[in-house]
């Protein structure tokens, strides 16, 4: 099988969508927006990596998180922890009972800097943090749940309870962690001034090169193998498994994936905003995060994209003018995605709009007075095959694997 070239695969149908997507991030977007919309759009985006996330934990492996608020909070919090500590030098808190440690530490009565802080002075360490501690804690729980065969909707209570019980601890700990209020006043990364519209603009722009990275990893994964095997797992786990394959380990690698991606948006996240607080690493964002998923289309890598800005853009519309009434629609649009179009937004693009495509792009021109001739049926192919899926929906039948 020859190797689609870089160029061809651009001219596809798969990537023109990646083409539109950028075109909309990195040229539409920045023309028409103002610096504060454009940097809340970049917030928007950092949930997207959590969606894409649950796109190949949920939609193709089956597993069902309800705490990946907790990998989305850990990201921001290494993050938050790098930058609390920039700008919390002696000569800025001189004023200080104890001047060099972050201001909630002297407030509540801390001499020194702890121990699990230090490391957190070195931005390299802070990089590698960003990723490893949300895949560590998501390695831990893999090996202790899905060694045990623990799944299906015992899997989403514990890792919902997980979030609560990290949420508690942080805000127990408000000495060590800032408390409810998290960490905040959060100025400069390594001397640049992340608070100017220039800073935001730059790291909008940086959010989205990172999504696209994180896009094409998924991709990656999906389309070899491996991805087979995920859907394989959702479909016929018992019959994975006796056919040789440690479920188990794939569950707990697609499980780390998913963290890993969710911890990048949570430190972009920490960067765009400026702060980091527990509330959004509770239930409640944890299951925003999931509905950010199922209203994109969770067999869709792109979709989550498209479904985290959309619910995001509505939930600051929609909140401006009717702040108590936005958690009663967010449930009755998880209801309705589910009831209505499981596939979400990907799903109703390729029923409705798809076939519209392919008559307007796919059709061979007719010749005049000229007959038509009937074609020999083509024996099936490599490449054929590799048609078995759309670019869009982009999920494997079982059956055609």
């Amino acid at each position: 099988m020859k190797t689609p070239s870089v160029l061809n695969w651009f001219t596809s149908r798969e990537g023109l969508y990646y083409l539109a997507l950028a075109a909309l991030l990195l040229v539409i977007l920045p023309l028409a927006l103002d610096p504060f919309r454009l940097n809340m759009v970049g917030k928007y985006l950092t949930y997207a990596f959590v969606a894409i996330g649950l796109v190949m934990c949920w939609g193709k492996a089956g597993i069902l998180s309800l705490g990946q608020g907790v990998f989305f909070g850990l990201g921001g919090y290494c993050m938050a922890m790098f930058l609390k500590l920039e700008a919390s030098t002696p000569e800025a808190t001189a004023i200080q009972s104890t001047p060099g440690i972050p201001d909630f530490m002297d407030w509540n009565q801390l001499t020194e800097l702890p121990w699990f802080w230090e490391p957190f002075h070195s931005f390299s360490f802070t990089l590698i943090a960003v990723i490893g501690v949300p895949m560590l804690l998501a390695f831990a729980i893999g090996l202790a749940m899905f060694t045990r065969r623990v799944g299906g909707v015992y899997f989403a209570i514990i890792t919902q309870a997980i979030a609560a019980i990290l949420t508690i601890l942080i805000i127990g700990q408000q000495g060590y962690t800032g408390g409810v209020n998290g960490i905040t006043d959060l100025q400069t990364l390594m001397g640049w001034d992340i608070r100017t519209d220039a800073a935001k603009t730059t790291l909008y722009f940086v959010c989205v090169g990172m999504l696209f990275l994180c896009l094409f990893v998924a991709r990656l994964v999906q389309n070899r193998k491996l991805g087979r095997i995920l859907v394989a797992m959702n479909a016929q786990e018992n019959r994975v498994r006796f056919s040789g394959y440690d479920v188990a380990a794939f569950k707990i690698f697609v499980f780390c994936l998913a963290a890993a991606f969710a911890g990048i948006g949570g430190a972009l996240f920490t960067l765009i905003v400026g702060f980091m607080s527990p509330s959004f690493i509770g239930i409640v964002a944890s299951i925003e995060m999931v509905i950010f998923c199922a209203l994109g289309g969770r067999l869709s890598i792109l979709g989550a994209v498209y479904g985290a800005l959309l619910v995001n853009a509505a939930k600051s519309g929609f909140s401006e003018s009717f702040p108590e009434l936005w958690p009663f629609a967010m449930g009755a649009l998880f209801i309705g995605v589910v009831l209505a179009f499981p596939n979400g937004l990907a799903g109703l693009y390729q029923s409705y709009v798809m076939p519209l495509e392919e008559r307007l792009f796919k059709r061979k021109p007719k010749v005049a007075g000229a007959e038509p001739v009937a074609e020999a049926p083509k024996p099936a192919t490599v490449e054929t095959r590799e048609r078995d899926y759309d670019p869009l929906i982009d999920h494997y039948s079982p059956e055609k694997s």
